[in-house]
């Protein structure tokens, strides 16, 4: 009985609902220096689709001059925008917000909310004038499995420990 308690404690230790802020990889380059305008731009991205609303597509504008001096005004601003291409959509935009006050790099978190193919545009406006760069990028779901798939994978070890157990107590009142 004692046995069946502790596996019971475990599965809902397991199972209970909580909010994990795991990551499930980084960011990887849609655009690496390519040059528009004034500027050098790379854009990095974590496309996340997420059904709940939040702002799962995630995107980092890394800006340089193109002429290699170094580095840009305070007043320069890249702002990104996504539709999807492979159903109607309404275009979405975030600013980015630099990333601890370095205007090299900038972050803006757009809500994906469906797998597949979305269009993004990256513009750059500052004292250096204004820029566009497009890309294409797949968002998918976080692959995390459900809470409930750790039971599933978690039984079968479970079930061999405890015969184990078991076997090990009868080994030890025969001795």
């Amino acid at each position: 009985m004692r046995t069946l308690a502790a596996a019971l404690l475990l599965v809902l230790t397991v199972t209970w609902p909580c909010s994990v802020a795991a990551h499930n990889g980084p960011p990887f380059p849609i655009v690496s220096d390519r040059i528009a305008g004034s500027y050098r731009v790379s854009i990095w991205t974590d496309p996340d689709t997420t059904d709940d609303g939040a702002p799962g597509g995630q995107f980092w504008v890394r800006l340089a001059p193109a002429s290699g001096d170094a580095g840009l005004p305070g007043q320069t601003r890249a702002t990104v925008a996504i539709r999807p291409l492979d159903r109607a959509g309404a275009e979405q935009r975030a600013m980015g917000a630099p990333v601890r006050e370095d205007v090299t790099n900038q972050f803006a978190a757009l809500v994906m909310d469906h797998e597949g193919r979305f269009a993004v545009q990256v513009t750059v406006e500052g004292p250096l004038g204004a820029a566009a760069v497009d890309a294409e990028v797949d968002a998918t779901y976080d692959l995390r499995p459900a809470p409930y798939l750790m039971v599933v994978y978690l039984v079968p070890f479970l079930l061999v420990g405890l015969l184990w157990g078991r076997q090990l107590m009868k080994r030890r009142k025969a001795a």
